[in-house]
């Protein structure tokens, strides 16, 4: 979906990149997500956003209500909706590729597969790699299996030789080592609770720096859009990218 103003060859690569991951349950309150993001000065600045939970129509409908544009992928039809159910990445800037990660192992109540969505995004002149992922919940899959699904994004983008962002719901606060021992920042380590007294909302990086002179990552309002509150971070492009 390509919603956005068109892009010239002469706009600038901004010298950080805000990046926000929002689990948007189900895609039940697409209007509170957008509300969301448009009032929240921590998320509507966005270079990426994230999303998990989301059904075709929802993802349409925010793209279009913020003028960016969107990739998605469903991972399957959800039992409790009905409805698609995968992951979303949307952008402001050109999105020039997007696929289709599919994560192995299945869960153990519903033998339901996972996804993540990947996204070559162009922004300014730099060329980012970003997933979108939402790893299966602790009590329907071994942490062993999980992990499996963690390092099939990571080798996803092992041969991508510039910046790439991982972004999304991990259903565990325990898997951002994973991430860590394969070189990436986590940008969001430390962040307050993102869903019930549990942080599993994270945000990865790797070729990104921290932003100095500001905050580099915060926890926002879902203002009762989700039962997730959205994490936002920031990057720093290094010099000479």
């Amino acid at each position: 979906m390509h919603y956005a103003p068109a892009r010239t060859d002469s706009d600038a690569t901004p010298a950080s990149i805000r990046i926000v991951t929002f689990n948007v349950k189900f895609a039940e309150d697409v209007a509170g997500a957008i509300t969301v993001i448009r009032d929240t000065p921590e998320l509507r600045g966005a270079d990426l956003i994230a999303l998990q939970e989301m059904d075709d129509r929802g993802v349409d409908r925010i793209a279009r209500a913020l003028s960016w544009n969107g990739v998605y992928y469903a991972a399957s039809v959800h039992p409790n909706t009905g409805k698609t159910f995968g992951p979303a990445l949307l952008s402001p800037w050109p999105i020039t590729r997007g696929w289709k990660v599919l994560l192995p192992h299945q869960g153990y109540a519903r033998a339901q597969r996972r996804v993540a969505t990947g996204a070559e995004v162009l922004i300014g002149r730099l060329r980012v790699r970003a997933y979108s992922v939402h790893l299966e919940m602790l009590l329907r899959m071994s942490e062993e299996k999980r992990t499996d699904q963690a390092r099939a994004v990571l080798e996803d983008a092992a041969d991508w030789p510039g910046p790439v962002v991982v972004a999304g719901d991990l259903n565990d606060d325990r898997m951002g080592t994973i991430f860590e021992s394969r070189g990436y920042a986590w940008v969001t380590r430390g962040v307050p609770r993102t869903v019930g007294i549990f942080s599993y909302d994270h945000i990865f990086a790797r070729g990104l720096g921290g932003s100095p002179g500001e905050p580099a990552s915060g926890v926002a309002d879902a203002r009762g859009s989700s039962d997730h509150r959205p994490v936002w971070a920031v990057v720093e492009v290094p010099e000479g990218r």
